[in-house]
């Protein structure tokens, strides 16, 4: 409430996603697609009420031996990744749920989207499993990532994909992301890390 009186707003971007089926969703921070979607989205609420955040974790532990890559192509100015991606985040803000750092570059008030694809690691594991061990979760994420900074992308899978929207699921063959610059206006710390300097 403090910083609603000593601050100014700033106009902050937010991200617009268009399913094929021209259902339009919005969301501030992130939209993250893969293995950790699986997770979240199929972790028991139960689990959940019980255990808090360790609900995730049991479950993503569970599922380790069946990570089913997904088949999708990214595209969007000047950028095309077609494969096999395990993991995929969209980004405004820097962090998906529980931590997990997607986007390390994100800033929320750049006009732009941070897109992460994470690329199945196969041939690549045991290098990506000896960077984790020794670097940090970061350090093995930079050694597979495919990374861009994009006005907006779309999404074709042959499959449906789930997005989790800041926690909303949504699923289709195909999605529109744009970012909207300016969308709305936050009272923020002003050395706001998410913040680009205008």
């Amino acid at each position: 409430l403090e910083m609603i009186v000593d601050t100014q707003a700033m106009a902050i971007d937010l991200i617009r996603l268009t399913a094929a089926e021209g259902d339009v969703h919005w969301c501030a921070n992130l939209a993250s697609g893969g293995f950790g979607t699986q997770v979240t989205v199929e972790t028991d609420a139960g689990l959940k009420k019980m255990l808090g955040g360790l609900a995730y974790l049991i479950t993503g532990i569970s599922k380790l031996g069946k990570i089913e890559p997904i088949h999708a192509r990214v595209h969007g100015p000047d950028f095309a990744w077609e494969g096999e991606l395990i993991a995929l985040g969209i980004g405004n803000g820097r962090q998906a749920g529980g931590g997990q750092v997607l986007c390390p570059d994100a800033l929320i008030n750049d006009g732009l989207l941070d897109i992460t694809v994470v690329p199945e690691l196969s041939g690549e594991v045991a290098a990506t499993v000896g960077t984790l061990v020794t670097g940090g979760k970061g350090a093995a994420l930079e050694r597979v990532a495919v990374r861009a900074q994009l006005p907006w992308i779309e999404i074709d899978c042959p499959e449906p994909l789930t997005l989790n929207l800041d926690g909303e699921p949504v699923e289709s063959r195909h999605f529109r992301i744009d970012c909207v610059p300016g969308r709305v206006r936050m009272h923020l710390p002003s050395a706001s890390a998410l913040l680009a300097s205008l």
